[in-house]
């Protein structure tokens, strides 16, 4: 089959050099010269820095959707040269994903919407009677898709090896309770709050001593470290398109096919369904594929598809190691720039010395996080995330019961008998240069020490520059 081609790559990417990282140019990204208004006045380019949200597309990944966009046609579902290769192109995308994550021989990869839709995923088709544990530290993604399966939520760890014990310990009683039942582990790589780094390797060979299986969310950990499922030896993992600079909304579950394959489709339709007839009776029987293709149901997401495979070519090409050494540079750029505010404290929980990604969370004495945060924005054009970070449980162990000030606005009211506990939180990655974090650390300082130029109120639970 012929392919559409390439793209030119407006905005090559630029190499790394893992020995001088902060000599390195960052990624190119789509909105690095965007510029916002300042409610002081005037304009300053945007500072991103809420890439554990949502990280910026690579201009490369752009790029290349722009060059395959004139040949768009469906999947799986046509005669038409477009189509064809469009079919071609998604299933290429799937060897992609597949190569970026080191998977098995046997493994599957399933295209989702999301990390939330890919664990929902596994929740749906989990073996009847299965156990599942997952920590309190995870995000609601991974937190909350269980909800018909016999989940024990772990205890918060202070140390890489707690975890590693706590999981031990858990799954050992249920060895002696339930016997030779299915049981299923799930962990992050990178805590969305702390950035810090899990000891997945380690937490996977527990699982397995004990006979459970674990699944990976990686959303956090793929954009900044590689990913091998048979160096971690996960049975799955799972990650967004939308956090590896690759917007369009899809995401990706890759591991064993087993489960897969005997569960239910996720959803039901065309393309999960291989063969359909009618009864007798006037029922239907229904075959349905034991591929990937079993739990995508519907027109697919080719552009999203692509855009991940794009995103994994793109990284893959850059060297892990030389965006490794470049992220560390900005972490201690940062983290160094924070300690030197005694007001700050930076919410962790292994410890200073732990390795993480680029995210990092933090309370200011005398600030109510979304108070600090809208200065952020309205005053030095820089966004970062304030609140929770859909990790309520995670957050509210590493605030505790210490109180914050409210300041001139903040978070919506809390519950009676509550305080209003939130945090901000600043993240970066492959496309950030240093005059972003530089920015950051110096508004940081500048209202610590001189406070707010600007006056702000709460409106809809989002404080806001008062006009």
């Amino acid at each position: 089959m012929s392919t559409y081609p390439n793209a030119t790559a407006t905005a090559a990417t630029t190499a790394v050099t893992a020995s001088d990282p902060a000599c390195a140019e960052p990624l190119p990204v789509l909105g690095r010269d965007v510029t916002v208004p300042l409610v002081t006045g005037g304009e300053v380019t945007y500072a991103a820095l809420d890439y554990a949200a949502s990280a910026p597309a690579l201009q490369r990944v752009w790029d290349d959707v722009a060059a395959y966009a004139p040949y768009y046609g469906s999947v799986h579902r046509g005669a038409g040269y477009l189509s064809q290769l469009s079919t071609d192109l998604f299933e290429q995308s799937r060897a992609t994903v597949s190569e970026f994550l080191d998977c098995r021989p046997s493994d599957q990869v399933v295209f989702t919407r999301s990390t939330t839709d890919s664990l929902n995923l596994l929740a749906a088709v989990l073996p009847a009677g299965c156990q599942v544990f997952v920590f309190e530290t995870e995000h609601h993604a991974s937190l909350l898709p269980w909800r018909d399966a016999q989940v024990t939520y772990l205890n918060a760890p202070r140390t890489p090896a707690e975890a590693v014990e706590t999981l031990e310990r858990a799954l050992a009683g249920r060895s002696r309770e339930l016997g030779g039942s299915p049981a299923l582990v799930c962990v992050t790589g990178a805590s969305n709050v702390t950035g810090e780094l899990w000891p997945v390797k380690e937490l996977a060979a527990a699982a397995h001593a004990h006979g459970a299986r674990i699944v990976l969310d990686a959303a956090q950990l793929a954009p900044h470290h590689p990913v091998s499922v048979q160096e971690l030896d996960v049975d799955w993992v799972a990650f967004s398109g939308h956090k590896l600079y690759a917007p369009f909304g899809s995401g990706v579950l890759a591991g064993r096919a087993d489960w897969l394959q005997e569960g239910q489709p996720y959803l039901a339709g065309g393309g999960a369904s291989r063969k359909v007839a009618r009864r007798a009776d006037g029922g239907v029987d229904v075959e349905w594929h034991t591929t990937a293709a079993r739990h995508e149901a519907g027109s697919p997401n080719v552009i999203g598809v692509y855009s991940i495979a794009s995103a994994c070519k793109a990284l893959t090409e850059a060297g892990f190691e030389n965006l490794v050494a470049r992220e560390r540079h900005l972490i201690a750029k940062v983290r160094s720039g924070l300690a030197e505010v005694p007001a700050v404290r930076i919410l962790s929980l292994f410890g200073d010395d732990a390795p993480r990604v680029g995210v990092i969370s933090f309370v200011v004495d005398g600030w109510n996080s979304s108070h600090f945060a809208a200065a952020l924005s309205a005053e030095y054009g820089i966004g970062v995330r304030d609140g929770l970070f859909c990790a309520h449980p995670l957050v509210r162990t590493l605030l505790g019961s210490e109180p914050q000030a409210q300041g001139e606005c903040g978070a919506p009211e809390a519950a009676p008998g509550e305080r209003s506990l939130n945090a901000i939180r600043v993240s970066f990655g492959a496309g950030t240069p240093d005059e972003h974090v530089e920015r950051f650390v110096g508004a940081v300082k500048e209202l610590v020490t001189s406070g707010a130029k600007w006056r702000y109120r709460t409106e809809e639970g989002r404080c806001v520059p008062a006009v």
